[in-house]
């Protein structure tokens, strides 16, 4: 700041005029309004007497300053006495005053008014020069800032627009905005989650010298500043102080004052209007966020929202074909199951008859009803009469109503809509639409719930059914082929069935003789079994010791054909030559009981009693400790009592036995 004192200007030059020139020379050197204020304030008193200068600028305030001594600038108002007020003309495109005063000395006389302008128009020059260069560098600087501002914008957009997977997305979403502005702790609440009444919650902190925290959590929605934000859709700037931080519920806020977050920033995340969740962002620095950070993570959050969006859409698509892939390769199995495993091996009169009335069924499009102890091929019945059937070049679906959830069962019975309950974000074809023209089974069909028996009832007799969330019906042309291992006649009588489905599903009944009754078919059966077995281990097995088939035939075989095809699986895997290693004593016999005299055969016929629910449940309890609690695969407890997994664990649950009871 330069200051031309009494001495300096009249020790040099005698007059006004060359005054002028020196006061001219000074103001040149000037960078900024105070400083020329200053260099007005120092002039001689012997130049023209006065005591107070006063700069009045567009946008810039009040200043006065006393001639006497170079004080601070400061706002003030004006003052009386003598007084000369020019106008500063020459600032373009702007125009300011600047006001000589002095309270003693009496007005200014006409000279000095002149002087006064002529030193107000050297100074309206410098002043305009001044503003105009100011203004370039504002102008430079915000360009220089909206350059940066878009080139942190495009690298961020394409950054996270790159991830379509919702893990990798969040993380990059983090680490670029620690990258671009040093936010330590950076999180994204997003309402898509596995439960709708849920948020779930992505964080990361960012601590000094240390690897980056990540933390994935969920918390129930109500009334937080995360539903507050995404519905107000404004962002939010708060202090950890506030009243509002204190109170919020919200779980991240648990984190924040963790690590000691002074201050959050919320923005909301949104795409067409659908709000998708909200991105927060703190700093151990409470005056952290300002204005212009504020405007850009705005700008950011809306370009995060469109990531957020496509990454939801990939993860539905992907879950939509890994469906599609999954009821693929269901549907073929079950559709290009012509190979060995489909031909129904007997020698028995028992099972010539049940052939003979499938060959009698299969022609017509009845509905059947197969019965049939665990284990004894009911649904290799119910494929063998769609293959005989006019529907065998159409689908045949498959089932099991005791292995799907009661909640879930009408849905994938009969589809439903989107929207047709929380988390239905797709439509879903059921197994009704899935058979059309073929032929649909469902097995187990006595585990269906009562609530839900009316509705197929309706099926059977209409042809028609009504996805969930939708009034439209939808005929289906399909065959129904239903099975059970329960007794459905006790059951209506006892009301745990309905009465009128059993009657309409037993128009055509097929009873399945356990294996016991009918010995003669068990040494065809292992004989096949081995073959099969064999070839698909690559064996070579020729002989069936008849010690082995004996003791096969004399067993009671409560799980039926699937357990004798698991015994002689075992012995195969046993077998280290070409003669079938049985070994028969590891399987637990059971002793016959005699059965009632049939009055027409009048012979006895030795028989298992069937199971009470207590010896069934000690009997399952044994095995699965015999396996550690193993239910499926090669060394599961269901192999080994000859039932499916599913049947296995339906058994489980109607008897109440948990891993508490082994």
């Amino acid at each position: 700041m330069i200051s031309l004192s009494t001495s300096q200007i009249a020790g040099k030059r005698d007059t006004r005029q060359e005054t002028l020139v020196d006061i001219a020379e000074a103001l040149l050197c000037q960078q900024d309004a105070p400083a020329v204020l200053s260099i007005l304030a120092g002039l001689s008193p012997a130049f023209v007497f006065f005591q107070t200068v006063e700069l009045s600028l567009p946008g810039k305030g009040f200043w006065q300053q006393d001639a006497a001594y170079t004080a601070p600038l400061k706002e003030a108002t004006r003052q009386g006495g003598g007084r000369c007020a020019v106008t500063l003309n020459r600032m373009h495109p702007v125009q300011g005053e600047v006001a000589f005063i002095r309270e003693s000395g009496g007005h200014f006389n006409p000279e000095e008014v002149a002087l006064l302008q002529q030193v107000a128009g050297l100074a309206a020059g410098v002043l305009s020069y001044i503003y105009q260069n100011n203004t370039l560098l504002d102008e430079s600087r915000q360009m220089r800032h909206q350059r940066d501002h878009f080139r942190i914008l495009v690298d961020i957009t394409n950054s996270v627009l790159s991830h379509l997977e919702m893990d990798a997305l969040v993380q990059e979403v983090s680490r670029e905005i620690h990258r671009f502005f040093g936010v330590q702790y950076i999180a994204m609440v997003l309402t898509k989650s596995e439960k709708p009444a849920d948020f779930c919650l992505w964080s990361s902190y960012y601590a000094p010298d240390s690897p980056v925290s990540r933390l994935q959590h969920t918390f129930p929605r109500g009334a937080s500043l995360t539903e507050d934000v995404l519905q107000s859709r404004q962002a939010v700037v708060l202090n950890l102080d506030d009243d509002r931080c204190r109170q919020a519920r919200d779980i991240f806020f648990d984190e924040l004052r963790l690590h000691q977050m002074s201050v959050v920033c919320l923005l909301p995340l949104s795409f067409n209007s659908e709000p998708l969740g909200v991105l927060v962002l703190a700093h151990q620095q409470a005056d952290f966020f300002h204005d212009s950070h504020l405007g850009l993570l705005q700008q950011i959050a809306a370009r995060i929202g469109i990531a957020v969006d496509n990454a939801d859409a990939y993860g539905q698509i992907s879950r939509l074909k890994d469906t599609l892939k999954n009821e693929n390769i269901w549907l073929n199995a079950r559709i290009q199951n012509t190979d060995v495993e489909g031909d129904i091996i007997y020698q028995s009169a028992k099972m010539r008859a049940v052939l003979e009335q499938m060959s009698m069924v299969a022609a017509s499009d009845s509905t059947v009803l197969i019965l049939g102890e665990t284990g004894t091929g009911k649904e290799l019945i119910a494929r063998a009469i769609h293959k005989m059937s006019y529907r065998h070049k159409g689908a045949m679906v498959k089932m099991n109503c005791a292995a799907v959830p009661s909640g879930l069962l009408e849905s994938d019975l009969f589809g439903h809509e989107k929207g047709a309950f929380t988390g239905a974000s797709t439509v879903h074809v059921g197994r009704f639409e899935m058979a059309e023209g073929g032929t649909l089974f469902l097995d187990e069909i006595g585990d269906m719930p009562l609530e839900l028996q009316p509705k197929l009832l309706r099926v059977l007799q209409e042809r028609e059914i009504e996805r969930l969330g939708s009034n439209k019906v939808i005929p289906v042309n399909v065959r129904l082929v239903a099975a059970t291992n329960r007794d459905l006649k006790q059951m209506s009588m006892d009301r745990e069935f309905r009465s009128d489905l059993y009657y309409r599903l037993n128009v055509f009944p097929i009873s399945i003789p356990p294996l016991r009754e009918r010995p003669e078919d068990i040494p065809v059966l292992a004989k096949f079994f081995v073959q099969k077995i064999a070839h698909r281990m690559k064996r070579r097995i020729d002989d069936i010791p008849m010690q082995a088939l004996r003791q096969l035939c004399e067993y009671p075989w409560p799980g039926n054909v699937r357990e004798l095809e698991n015994v002689i699986e075992r012995a195969v895997i046993l077998t280290r030559g070409s003669t079938l290693n049985l070994q028969m004593h590891e399987l637990s016999v059971p002793v016959p009981q005699p059965s009632v005299l049939s009055t027409k055969e009048k012979k006895v016929v030795l028989t298992p009693p069937p199971e009470s629910d207590d010896n069934e449940r000690q009997r399952i309890i044994q095995v699965l400790r015999e396996t550690n609690g193993v239910v499926a695969g090669p060394r599961g407890a269901a192999l080994r009592l000859g039932l499916k997994r599913t049947t296995l664990l339906s058994r489980m649950q109607r008897l109440g036995i948990s891993i508490d009871d082994l």
